[in-house]
């Protein structure tokens, strides 16, 4: 990934992307292979790269009982920010996420596109050089996640971010390219314009068939197809 762009990871649920993120972030060791994030390797010097990147789960670690100002402070305490510039790192945060109406609430007592925005703002509050966002707008409205992507798309430039989907408007409407796994592998990386053209020069082969419905379960199974449909 380059400094600064948003990278979408995109597959079918199950693919590996959020065990991916795990072994970026170090949650968790890879059985095998190589990960580093700004030059330093996740398993070799981890401290290094917790320091430099931001992680928003797809469950946000939130207390709900602490208001959303004492939550942040206390992530900023966690890392490691020092005590004569937490109050800066705090409010720069909750300006950036827009939580000022709300900052004083307790947590369990915002909507869950506010709940979102507090996540984001504790990844954030280090100002880590990447971002590694996981399914960010699950569970949230059409309105909440309209104001979540448009809250991302700002941090483009800022922040290199890689976010996690299953949503493919997710990625085309916030993000410069994108990576397809599926099973654990990579199957394409490019922008969204040229894997569109790409899939646009696929074949098309019409059948006529006695009986459809016992060969369109078969036809599915044959390797390069992409998909089957059936004529009423």
């Amino acid at each position: 990934m380059e400094r600064g762009e948003i990278v979408g990871l995109l597959g079918p649920n199950g693919a590996g992307k959020t065990t991916t993120m795990r072994i970026l972030t170090g949650f968790m060791p890879a059985t095998s292979g190589t990960a580093e994030v700004c030059g330093f390797d996740v398993f070799e010097a981890p401290y290094e790269v917790k320091k430099r990147i931001g992680y928003l789960p797809e469950l946000p670690p939130l207390y709900p009982e602490m208001t959303v100002q004492e939550y942040l402070s206390y992530v900023a305490t966690l890392k490691a920010i020092r005590k004569d510039q937490k109050y800066q790192a705090v409010s720069r945060v909750v300006e950036k996420c827009h939580l000022g109406d709300v900052q004083k609430r307790m947590i369990g007592h915002l909507s869950k596109g506010y709940q979102q925005r507090v996540g984001l703002a504790q990844a954030l509050v280090h100002d880590p050089q990447v971002l590694v966002l996981d399914e960010p707008t699950i569970g949230l409205d059409p309105k909440q996640i309209l104001e979540i992507r448009s809250l991302i798309k700002e941090l483009a430039g800022g922040h290199t971010v890689i976010l996690s989907t299953h949503i493919l408007p997710e990625v085309t409407q916030m993000c410069r390219r994108i990576i397809i796994i599926n099973e654990g592998k990579i199957v394409a990386v490019d922008t969204y314009a040229q894997l569109s053209a790409q899939l646009r020069k696929t074949d098309k082969v019409e059948l006529q068939l006695k009986n459809p419905q016992g060969a369109m379960e078969k036809l599915k199974t044959i390797p390069g197809v992409i998909q089957v449909v059936q004529d009423e």
